[in-house]
């Protein structure tokens, strides 16, 4: 396969503090990735990098070929990168509607698409975004990243803070975005077993950098490797 994504030697932070060191990895078109490790060792920071919001020191950042170390976040949006923060970044003042069709791109991800991988938005498709609970928020920021079309989709804890049954619902949706419909995405996500079941990538870091790089397969049977950075499966 094609390497889509490809991440070389990237360092980076935020002011003088450099948080990832000579992070690498590729991703191919149509891949999944679970991006894993234990709090603050930077899956965040390495997604936000690849959106343009921290301060880059070296490496370099290629989607397609295309260098986008250097550009601006709306520039990579427009090279079709996806961002679906922690915060969720919805319009609270916009209709559920309004908040997907605001930026919506030509392609497969309509808004009906987006309405049938989540039915409860489009019955609430009148209301504001200040009116939707944590869980349709959620839905909301991945349909309006969806609705852009990208090639790639980065999904920072989609899950945290939500209800168990909001969860199995969300990460059913997740499944069907990256395994039927074949989107690349890098997930950073706690719920390490049932990520790594969707993904066919694995990657953890420790201490900004890489520490693991794999199949998601191989990495869910490996009771060693997930207890020693992850604290799980042992």
């Amino acid at each position: 396969m094609t390497d889509l994504l490809e991440i070389e030697s990237l360092s980076a932070g935020y002011g003088r503090a450099v948080v990832l060191q000579k992070v690498s990895f590729t991703l191919a078109q149509g891949q999944a990735m679970a991006l894993l490790g234990r709090n603050g060792v930077g899956k965040t920071t390495t997604l936000n990098s690849l959106i343009g919001l921290t301060r880059f020191h070296s490496g370099r950042v290629l989607l397609n070929g295309q260098d986008m170390s250097r550009l601006s976040p709306e520039r990579r949006v427009e090279a079709g990168i996806g961002w679906v923060p922690q915060e969720r970044g919805i319009f609270r003042s916009l209709t559920v509607e309004e908040n997907i069709t605001a930026s919506a791109r030509p392609g497969r991800w309509t808004l009906e698409a987006v309405y049938e991988l989540f039915p409860r938005l489009k019955e609430r498709r009148r209301n504001f975004g200040n009116q939707l609970s944590g869980g349709e928020q959620q839905m909301l920021s991945i349909g309006r990243a969806l609705a852009l079309n990208p090639k790639i989709l980065l999904l920072d804890e989609p899950t945290e803070g939500l209800a168990p049954i909001i969860v199995e619902e969300l990460l059913a949706s997740i499944r069907r975005i990256v395994r039927e419909e074949g989107l690349a995405a890098i997930i950073v996500e706690q719920h390490a077993q049932q990520i790594l079941a969707m993904t066919e990538r694995a990657v953890i870091l420790d201490r900004g950098a890489v520490a693991h790089s794999g199949d998601s397969a191989a990495l869910a049977a490996d009771t060693e490797t997930l207890g020693r950075f992850l604290g799980i499966g042992t």
